[in-house]
């Protein structure tokens, strides 16, 4: 008896360890985002001022090519078709606009930016492809958001093109978040300070180098740093989160649109992406478990959400170019909700992207090839013909 007594003491005593582990193992993962968020946040910094340093007052003039509005769209499209991650290529515009290009050349690419992350759904619809059925649901369920955000663009673009509404908006509400001289308020900064020393240390090394190169450099180093910092980001909190994201997602199925559109940005920002958001519905929308009404809303939440690595760049931005990059930032977030507002609005509009992804995936669930084709035209052709258009109007 006393034996089996000690017995279930040390069962516990080991369950006890193996609790213990588990609690710090967990506190670890989340020390292990902090310091990749705040790998982005140094990122964004020095990329801002490696451009800054590099283009000196000729920034206007490595861009002008994009002064052209098709052509930054498909900077945006294609960058971020390559990248796989929209937060990723936003934050990077964040900190070129820190850096002096003007916030009108870098509309456009935000916009492209919206249509290019759709693409890794679509891949993900591809799990499906031997059942004809499943792939049609999930092709359609996929491509919504492709759907969603191609008519956004041809609505707001040309908008924009002949009002500068966007920018305008968000100029004024960044002159509202950080003040009309924003370099007085630069040292009550908490990101910015924070941010600083790491930002020093890497120009006490790049500064070694002549000003171009050394701007170059840090460019290139704020790149690879972006892209390292929300990729591994979005797996620590995809392992983190992603139950709790399905759970939210379970609970709220059926509770209306507006109740989607507000899950669907929640477990975005939770997660840090939208590709990860909307990938996770593509699977029960294939097993049949959702429909595509029923996902829509959830995948235009997911696109607002996305904002706020964009935002979060431009917060570690100070001094005279914060109020621009926070500009940028807005017009992401700004173009997204207001493309919500109108399209999921309008009864007309919002039938749309349901129609045209219902019918595409009828035609690739019938001819599995055009599902490839449509890859490729979407967010590889379509740039192409964007210039085309573009000489054709004379711009």
């Amino acid at each position: 008896m006393a034996g089996l007594i000690i017995g279930l003491g040390d069962f516990g005593l080991v369950q006890s360890k193996i609790s213990t582990m588990a609690t710090a193992n967990y506190i670890l993962q989340w020390l292990k985002v902090a310091v990749l968020v705040y790998g982005l946040l140094v990122a964004v910094v020095v990329i801002g001022q490696g451009f800054k340093f590099a283009a000196g007052d000729r920034a206007e003039e490595l861009f002008a090519f994009a002064k052209n509005p098709f052509l930054g769209l498909m900077v945006g499209i294609v960058s971020t078709s390559l990248i796989q991650s929209s937060s990723t290529v936003t934050s990077i515009i964040v900190g070129l606009v820190a850096g002096g290009l003007p916030v009108s050349i870098s509309v456009p690419m935000v916009m492209g930016a919206n249509i290019g992350t759709s693409v890794t759904n679509t891949l993900v619809s591809l799990g499906h492809l031997r059942d004809s059925e499943q792939f049609r649901r999930a092709f359609s369920a996929a491509t919504i958001l492709d759907m969603f955000n191609v008519l956004a663009v041809v609505i707001l673009l040309p908008l924009e093109l002949g009002f500068h509404f966007l920018e305008q908006l968000s100029d004024f509400t960044s002159q509202w978040l950080v003040g009309e001289v924003s370099v007085d308020i630069a040292q009550y900064n908490l990101i910015s300070l924070a941010v600083s020393p790491a930002v020093a240390s890497i120009h006490s090394v790049t500064r070694q180098l002549p000003s171009m190169g050394a701007g170059i450099l840090e460019i290139v180093l704020g790149v690879v740093l972006i892209v390292t910092s929300i990729t591994w980001m979005g797996k620590l909190l995809k392992q983190l989160l992603v139950g709790a994201a399905r759970e939210l997602l379970q609970r709220v199925i059926g509770r209306g649109p507006l109740a989607g559109i507000f899950s669907g940005a929640a477990v975005t920002v939770m997660v840090q992406s939208s590709s990860t958001t909307t990938s996770l519905i593509v699977p029960l929308a294939g097993g049949g478990i959702l429909s595509l009404r029923q996902i829509y809303p959830f995948t235009l939440g997911a696109n607002i959400g996305t904002c706020i690595t964009a935002l979060m760049a431009a917060a570690a931005i100070s001094g005279e170019t914060s109020r621009q990059a926070f500009e940028i930032a807005l017009v992401h977030f700004y173009f997204n909700l207001i493309g919500v507002a109108i399209i999921f609005g309008i009864p007309i509009l919002r039938e749309l992207p349901i129609r045209l992804a219902e019918r595409l995936g009828e035609l690739v669930s019938r001819q599995k090839s055009m599902a490839f084709a449509y890859v490729g035209g979407v967010f590889f052709l379509l740039p192409g013909l964007s210039s085309g258009l573009s000489w054709l109007l004379g711009y």
